[in-house]
């Protein structure tokens, strides 16, 4: 079988969200292609959200940081936003340590309670 390649983004449903694999480390040259990426995804779809996989991003450093902040400006500025998949746990201290908050999968949105979260204490509950 042949298969012509087609300009442009695949169609993409509805109900499953956009998502961007970032693979080894970055180079600087590649970031405005990521950026129209992320704008195209979230026209293309028409969602809020853009998934970035960081699983195979290799070791958390600050271009890494820098990529993920231009990525994230660059969905906001489109009127969206992105949330990461698979960070290791180096990338995740690396974003809090610069104070940069990203929305991870598997964590609860903001305003969304989280699941198994107790409310009140019981009595002769030791203090935290």
């Amino acid at each position: 079988m042949s298969h012509e390649p087609q300009n442009g983004l695949p169609n993409v449903d509805a109900t499953t969200p956009a998502v961007l694999t970032l693979l080894g480390p970055v180079a600087k040259d590649e970031v405005p292609r990521l950026c129209a990426d992320v704008r195209a995804l979230l026209t293309a779809t028409g969602a809020e959200v853009v998934v970035c996989d960081v699983a195979g991003i290799g070791p958390a450093g600050l271009a890494t940081v820098d990529v993920l902040a231009r990525l994230q400006l660059t969905a906001r500025r489109a009127g969206g936003r992105i949330r990461l998949r698979g960070p290791d746990p180096a990338l995740r201290a690396l974003l809090g340590l610069v104070g940069l908050a990203f929305e991870m999968e598997g964590q609860p949105e903001e305003r969304e309670q989280a699941h198994c979260v107790e409310k009140a204490v019981e009595p002769g509950d030791p203090a935290l």
